[in-house]
């Protein structure tokens, strides 16, 4: 069998991996509303969209590295939120590849869900406070 060898921490993968792609996911849906108007965040060009989806692929693997030997931390709630992850992550893609803005905003509301929910269980004070 294979023997993994991690290049970093969990705050590694949170900080290099997780987050950017996670970003993209959250300035892809809904609207916000400025001085000129109200903008849809909702991709308009392939290229767009092929950053959506790269960026959802990248979030159901890292719910994979999240189970690695050397940071697998629990069979209980560790576990659970990966494969949350893992599920979010999948069905971003299909929403992606349907170009459902709808549950685009949905699924990045699940996954800011899913996110906080491993931060508040796994997260010390400290790191809570240092937060972006």
């Amino acid at each position: 069998s294979a023997t993994f060898k991690n290049t970093g921490d969990t705050k590694h993968l949170m900080m290099l991996v997780v987050e950017p792609a996670s970003d993209v996911i959250w300035d892809s849906a809904g609207s916000i509303t400025t001085a000129q108007g109200v903008e849809d965040l909702t991709p308009t060009t392939e290229e767009e969209w092929l950053s959506v989806k790269h960026s959802a692929a990248v979030i159901v693997e890292s719910g994979n590295l999240l189970l690695l030997p050397g940071r697998f931390r629990d069979n209980k709630d560790w576990q659970e939120v990966s494969y949350g992850m893992i599920d979010v992550g999948q069905r971003l893609i299909t929403a992606v590849d349907a170009r459902d803005r709808d549950a685009i905003f949905d699924l990045g509301g699940q996954l800011y869900s899913v996110c906080v929910s491993c931060h508040q269980l796994y997260l010390n004070a400290e790191q809570k406070e240092n937060l972006p």
